[in-house]
């Protein structure tokens, strides 16, 4: 690890200032991935602005049903929350499935919308990496991926994306607040902050150069909503998903699906919004014949190599089996 700087904001004025004065300066929330990337020299920072103790530490239950978290908020507390668990229980466990009870409770929601991919090519600095340094090429095409991606690759990356939490918001419709380093404020959805890689891999998001994280926004669920996650991984304890879906459903009298999210993780370098499946789905019954065909529309875009081409078949299984038992639940909302 380089020898770096530390500075704590004492707010956010004083954090994109001490972002813009320094080019070579970054954020520090709960360091659990950008402390890794640092000791492995995929990343070399010369400045660390802590914005962890910035006052985006609570969770906002509203009046209309909607929720807004702070961007500083430790990923335990979100997922214990009462209301999360009671409303929003796709997302408490999400969280739940994923780093171990110490990681999570020192990392934040920013940080944790904001994790770099595991790749091994990505992290091992000594091999190449379009990533990491573009134009050097994407080994995992032809060594080890059969972690990585099936949908939205590029020939130059094949890297998935590792967040369980950002799949649930992806599911959840929620959206980013964001500060720009000029003060200025916007919102962007989850959904539409990541980046697919196509000839450009090392730019990840649609962030600003100090563009700061303060909250993500929940609307309020879908009136008799049934959710949840689902986690597909190699060992129960701490592992990031081979394949995993964010399910929401509403069924109406009739026992058509009245409204359906799906997203799924694992499976390419962003949460995955299942926007075909969705279409083919809403207001139909959800049969099996119908739910594996919306399933398989959704994957007929993939594009598995040999050793990770299994998570095609899984990822239909998955949405599925998470479909047909939140429409046949008794206990919906």
């Amino acid at each position: 690890m380089k020898e770096f700087a530390y500075a704590r904001a004492g707010d956010a004025r004083e954090a994109a200032e001490l972002i813009a004065q320094r080019p070579d300066a970054t954020y520090l929330g709960g360091g659990t991935n950008l402390v890794d990337l640092m000791k492995l020299g995929v990343t070399d920072p010369g400045l660390l602005v802590d914005v962890s103790r910035l006052p985006y530490d609570r969770i906002e239950h509203r009046d209309d049903g909607s929720v807004l978290i702070g961007a500083t908020v430790r990923n335990g507390e979100l997922a214990g929350d009462p209301g999360i668990r009671t409303r929003f229980p796709m997302l408490s466990q999400a969280l739940l499935s994923g780093a171990s009870g110490q990681l999570r409770t020192v990392a934040t929601v920013g940080g944790n919308l904001l994790q770099r991919t595991r790749c091994v090519y990505f992290q091992d600095v000594t091999k190449p990496c379009n990533k990491r340094e573009p134009g050097t090429g994407c080994p995992a095409v032809g060594g080890a991926h059969r972690d990585l991606a099936v949908l939205g690759t590029s020939d130059h990356c094949v890297a998935s994306h590792p967040s369980d939490m950002a799949v649930a918001l992806v599911a959840l419709d929620a959206v980013v607040h964001l500060r720009s380093v000029d003060g200025t404020t916007r919102t962007v959805p989850v959904a539409e902050l990541y980046l697919l890689p196509g000839d450009t891999p090392q730019r990840e998001t649609v962030l600003e150069r100090g563009d700061l994280i303060t909250a993500v926004e929940l609307p309020a669920p879908p009136a008799g909503a049934a959710m949840r996650y689902r986690k597909v991984r190699d060992r129960w304890s701490y592992a990031f998903a081979l394949v995993s879906v964010a399910t929401s459903v509403s069924v109406a009298d009739d026992g058509s699906l009245a409204d359906v999210r799906i997203a799924l993780g694992g499976v390419a370098p962003r949460p995955w919004r299942a926007s075909v499946a969705e279409e083919r789905l809403r207001g139909r019954r959800p049969d099996e014949e119908t739910l594996r065909e919306a399933a398989r529309a959704e994957l007929a875009a993939a594009r598995p190599l040999p050793d990770n081409a299994f998570k095609v078949d899984l990822a239909v299984d998955l949405i599925v089996a998470g479909i047909r038992d939140l429409s046949t639940r008794k206990d919906r909302a």
